[in-house]
């Protein structure tokens, strides 16, 4: 299947390394470059900011899904082309969810793992199958993937979870990894 619409899940900053906003932007380009619409948190603020930012700049379409309690504290993005305001969190991940072909996981805090380990157990319970990809950039998620071992090696999960998540360290790996 062709991806048509792509979950971004990221941070509202930008972090401390700069190569994360090059990656984010890398990759909103190409989706711009090639008709895939972004479905995402929103903000337009830190790496959020970024992608809808780099998708729009290429004459892109992007959809931004932000809950009524985050509109002050992300900054909803204003120059987007639909921006979804929803009730809670829990309505603003299924609404991507249902939204998106595939979705990708790049730097983030609290909220963007939230994002990719309720997608992943989704896609275990066969919620859904959607292809998930992290972003690894600068080994930004090298202790969380080593984690995961642990949790596979210690038999807390049901299957090989290298099945479900795949592991890239670039934007042009990302890309590679959606065809």
């Amino acid at each position: 299947m062709k991806v048509k619409s792509l979950a971004v899940f990221c941070g509202s900053k930008s972090g401390n390394d700069p190569q994360f906003s090059i990656e984010t932007k890398a990759l909103g380009h190409f989706m711009a470059k090639n008709n895939i619409t972004l479905v995402y948190g929103g903000g337009n603020k830190g790496l959020m900011g970024d992608i809808a930012n780099a998708v729009m700049e290429g004459s892109g379409k992007v959809i931004g899904v932000i809950p009524e309690l985050l509109l002050e504290w992300e900054h909803q993005h204003e120059g987007i082309t639909d921006l979804r305001v929803v009730t809670d969190m829990h309505t603003r991940k299924k609404l991507i969810y249902e939204l998106c072909d595939a979705a990708v996981v790049l730097p983030g805090g609290n909220g963007t793992l939230d994002e990719m380990f309720e997608m992943l157990t989704w896609n275990t319970l066969q919620i859904h199958n959607k292809k998930i990809i992290l972003l690894n950039c600068n080994n930004y998620y090298s202790h969380l993937i080593a984690h995961i071992d642990t949790m596979q090696a210690q038999g807390f999960l049901y299957e090989n979870w290298q099945q479900r998540l795949i592991i890239c360290t670039t934007a042009a790996e990302v890309i590679s990894a959606l065809g």
